[in-house]
């Protein structure tokens, strides 16, 4: 398992990629004219911003709870992750409102003398961020950590960019035609938004405490399940998600002359065997005798009622 430190020095090595990376695409898009490559500068700008994001996030949310945040600090993960998807969007807006005036105007200030230029810058970037955010995504989904997730989502956008500007570049020096620098950003803006969309849904998601995936409510369900002989029923499943950790609740019914010792037991059965399939999960238990509401009961049915 990757540690804090692990998580903060990448983000930290994607600020530095991406500092070195804007200074050289914008000097080599302004030099070539192409509104393709200023484009991806400017996307790779906002990077810069969001892996800045991402190191406080991530920074943040190991920290333990206290005293005005006793449920831990999660959240500061979501909310990254909302903030570089709103980034992403309006990067990909940008580079939509560029490409669609130049094509509207018919012309373009791309110099074709400078297009091998151009792709060296391009290329380098594809390849430096295309290794980063493989290593970067790797240490997100093994810490569940949405704001690298976000951050390495941004840099995968980044180089869907650099490689459409790398073909368009290709193009204009296979045929000459200059616009199709302007076709080629317009398409990849497009491709952008469906990334920044997806990931606003998730983090707003987490944010509004989203009940957690129905495939992971469901292996919930057959864990409790597991233990049916042990208790007469469960109900009141209630579950939400906040950075990197789960918050899984529910009611067990006990019979009546189940002593309390070994209900207490069985609860702390219940929430070892979650926390085996949910590592960073944070597990509340309420016991109670079975009553007349057992028919309001969610999975299984009280022996009681069976009679």
């Amino acid at each position: 398992m990757p540690s804090p430190h692990e998580k903060t020095r990448i983000a930290g090595i994607a600020i530095a990629s991406n500092t070195f990376l804007v200074i050289l695409k914008l000097a080599i898009g302004l030099a070539t004219g192409s509104v393709a490559i200023i484009s991806d500068a400017v996307h790779s700008a906002t990077d810069i911003i969001a892996s800045s994001i991402a190191y406080f996030a991530v920074r943040t949310s190991a920290h333990p709870p206290d005293d005005q945040h006793t449920f831990g600090h999660g959240k500061f993960e979501s909310l990254s992750g909302l903030i570089e998807a709103v980034l992403i969007l309006l990067v990909a807006l940008f580079i939509i409102y560029e490409a669609a005036t130049a094509l509207i105007s018919g012309e373009s200030t791309l110099d074709p003398d400078l297009l091998g230029l151009g792709m060296i810058a391009v290329g380098v970037s594809a390849l430096s961020n295309t290794l980063i955010s493989h290593r970067m995504m790797k240490i997100a989904r093994r810490t569940e950590s949405i704001a690298l997730e976000s951050d390495a989502w941004h840099l995968r956008t980044d180089v869907y960019t650099s490689v459409g500007v790398f073909a368009g570049l290709i193009l204009i020096h296979l045929t000459g035609i200059l616009i199709i620098d302007a076709i080629i950003a317009l398409g990849v803006g497009l491709v952008i938004i469906r990334t920044g969309i997806n990931l606003v849904k998730r983090s707003l998601g987490d944010l509004l405490d989203t009940r957690l995936p129905e495939d992971e409510v469901g292996r919930i369900r057959e864990i409790l399940i597991a233990h049916c002989t042990e208790y007469v029923n469960f109900h009141g499943l209630r579950t939400r998600r906040s950075g990197p950790e789960r918050f899984i609740e529910f009611h067990v019914m006990f019979d009546q002359d189940v002593l309390l010792s070994t209900a207490h037991d069985l609860a702390d059965h219940l929430e070892a065997d979650l926390k085996l399939e949910f590592p960073k999960s944070h597990i509340t238990i309420h016991m109670e005798p079975c009553h007349e509401a057992c028919d309001e009961c969610g999975v299984l049915v009280c022996p009681a009622r069976r009679n």
